[in-house]
């Protein structure tokens, strides 16, 4: 039996869902070290990348199939990485490692400093992690204490990010509705899975800083964690009410979701080569894992998903 794309898509969303869910709950149960947050982000952003040159970008052409796809497409890519990008500098959201911390109950997040790395492994570099609050670089202090309401833009910021990963999906999924077999949009939906939990633990660790009891982390990891199947699954039935316009946004929107993607995977990966000089071998044999399985997995998605129609 072939699934068909609704139910595929359903099933990522469930998906991405619970492996959100389980990003926000491991701080309470996992220490996460800065060498394994930092592998973890270098092979998503290379899955990032990968994802938005193999799949989104050229996708988008496709759908367009017209002599200036290639213009179009490439127009809605720097709108996406633009938004994005403000979005970053608005919000200061896109900040995973809090692997300095400690104790979580001791974390704070201040304006202007410098966060005083303790690595076991003995590099020496002062590192401005963006926080939520004046557009000023701010650091990781432990000892002092995180006000209350600070996850607040962290959250707002994350909150709009995964609704465009949803966008994401949705657009993915539609553009290869038309496919009877393979599984559609399988490298934006991977590229998703395995981000959640980096941001899903972003807000539950400075909501518990805060001082937010078990409750209120549990009802916020809830709320994102359906924030980009809700995304998804609008924009999957929702823009077949867009009649002969469809296929433009659908094509718009996955143009502009390789953008934000490229822009999310840049934002993770530039700081640490930039104030990093360990674990350099590791880290770039991560990040070059992440783009061969994107390319990869261009062989598990329908025939002809990325050819121009002939």
């Amino acid at each position: 039996m072939t699934l068909t794309a609704e139910l595929l898509l359903i099933g990522y969303c469930l998906a991405i869902a619970g492996f959100s869910m389980l990003g926000g709950w491991l701080p309470a149960r996992i220490r996460m070290t800065h060498t394994r947050t930092q592998v973890a982000m270098s092979f998503v952003s290379g899955l990032m990348l990968g994802v938005a040159f193999y799949h989104l970008l050229p996708h988008s052409i496709v759908v367009l199939d017209h002599p200036g796809a290639a213009d179009t497409a490439a127009w809605w890519l720097m709108i996406g990485l633009v938004v994005m990008l403000l979005l970053l500098r608005m919000f200061h959201f896109h900040q995973h490692d809090f692997s300095a911390a400690g104790d979580l109950e001791s974390v704070a997040i201040v304006p202007g400093g410098n966060e005083g790395h303790g690595h076991a492994h003995g590099h020496e570099h002062h590192h401005h992690h963006h926080g939520v609050g004046d557009g000023h670089p701010t650091a990781v202090v432990p000892g002092a204490q995180v006000h209350r309401l600070s996850w607040l833009g962290l959250a707002l910021g994350l909150g709009l990010h995964t609704v465009i990963d949803g966008i994401a999906l949705g657009a993915a999924m539609q553009g290869d509705s038309a496919h009877a077999a393979g599984l559609l949009g399988l490298g934006v939906f991977l590229a998703i899975l395995l981000h959640k939990p980096l941001d899903a633990m972003s807000i539950t660790t400075l909501m518990a800083a805060g001082g937010w009891g078990p409750r209120a982390l549990r009802l916020a990891n809830l709320g994102f964690a359906l924030l980009c199947p809700l995304g998804a699954l609008l924009f999957f039935f929702g823009v077949d009410m867009l009649g002969d316009a469809r296929h433009h946004v659908v094509a718009a929107a996955l143009a502009f979701s390789a953008g934000a993607f490229v822009c999310i995977a840049l934002s993770d990966l530039l700081p640490e080569v930039h104030f990093h000089s360990h674990d350099r071998i590791k880290l770039t044999l991560a990040f070059v894992l992440g783009i061969v399985l994107a390319w990869s997995l261009g062989s598990l998605e329908p025939a002809g998903a990325h050819l121009a129609h002939g």
